[in-house]
């Protein structure tokens, strides 16, 4: 797999109450995202991002981090249960349009691998 992005998820209480902090304080003004449990906010010049997540919609558990597999999400989900790494969450179509799983590896760190539909 050839990542094209890897985006933190940092777990917050109430993204509202957190979106002043890294918008106004850290500069990320940019909101490219906001479905009312994760919200992705960017620098205006792309180069930083990360996501605040209350809680996932549908998978059992939180990934600390979001890995933009594109195309070849199908493919690691196939290399990481080759491998024997835990499968926390099994390769899904979301119903809102993209394709994921959720791996954990070996520290313990679960990692949300995902293929958004313009990858």
């Amino acid at each position: 797999m050839e990542p094209s992005g890897i985006t933190p998820n940092l777990r917050v209480t109430d993204i509202g109450a957190a979106r002043d902090f890294y918008t106004g304080y850290l500069g990320l003004s940019v909101e490219s995202l906001n479905m009312g449990w994760v919200a992705r906010y960017e620098s205006p010049d792309g180069r930083a991002r990360l996501q605040l997540v209350t809680r996932d919609a549908t998978a059992p558990v939180d990934s600390v981090v979001s890995v933009m597999a594109g195309a070849a999400v199908g493919e690691a989900y196939a290399e990481a249960r080759r491998r024997g790494y835990e499968i926390v969450y099994p390769l899904t179509e979301e119903p809102w349009g993209l394709r994921r799983f959720f791996v954990r590896d070996p520290a313990g760190n679960v990692l949300n691998i995902v293929s958004h539909p313009d990858d």
